[in-house]
């Protein structure tokens, strides 16, 4: 009787348990979509790499869409989180360049996760409802970076010469841009010039680089 009063106070509550699952589907599922992208991957190979039937899946998600978006959305409130936290110490050492470097960084940092996202914005454009969804995932990525852009413009006392939120939008898209770009050509865009061009974009100068040679 000693015995499985212990294992049942080792196990954990339902919603714990639920909620450690769901966690361990994340996981799994951001290394899977990585590997093969949102196209190539499947439920049955996320399943397997979280260690769990599809069905466990199911009781928690949707489909695969509703998996990739509900990851999604999470890796946008950690990002928006971590991006305040880096332009408050940008903008009150006046360094803007540097915060620039640092937005460019991040986004060339996970290149596998960001071609997945990219092939998911294909999809998603096919259907209204995920479209929908996706849409208001990608403003919340919008308003961050509006909250970050106003806070180090206010910082260097500049007044832009179109709306912050728009401004932000465009800063995404050049991304997005670079991202396509080196794909088809490394280093099409280098970081040192990257960075000058989104500060003019961003009404703010940033020293030009040195010539490439």
């Amino acid at each position: 009787m000693r015995t499985v009063s212990t294992k049942r106070r080792k196990r954990l509550p339902r919603a714990a348990q639920v909620e450690q699952n769901r966690a361990a589907v994340l996981t799994a599922a951001g290394r899977v979509f990585r590997e093969f992208g949102y196209t190539g991957a499947s439920l049955d190979a996320i399943a397997e790499e979280a260690g769990f039937s599809k069905g466990v899946i199911y009781s928690q998600f949707a489909s695969k869409a509703d998996l990739f978006i509900t990851l999604l959305e999470q890796r946008i409130e950690e990002r928006a989180g971590a991006q305040l936290v880096a332009v408050s110490a940008y903008a009150a050492a006046g360094e803007a360049e540097a915060f620039f470097e640092y937005l460019h960084a991040v986004t060339r940092a996970d290149p596998q996760w960001r071609l997945a996202v990219l092939e998911f914005r294909v999809a998603a454009a096919r259907d209204p409802e995920l479209n929908a969804r996706y849409a208001r995932a990608h403003k919340r990525t919008i308003d961050g970076l509006a909250l970050s852009l106003r806070a180090l413009l206010d910082a260097r006392g500049v007044a832009p010469d179109f709306p912050v939120p728009l401004l932000a939008a465009a800063g995404l898209g050049f991304e997005t841009g670079v991202l396509l770009e080196d794909i088809a050509i490394p280093d099409a865009i280098p970081q040192a010039q990257a960075t000058a061009l989104i500060g003019r974009l961003f009404s703010v100068t940033v020293p030009n680089p040195p010539e490439q040679t």
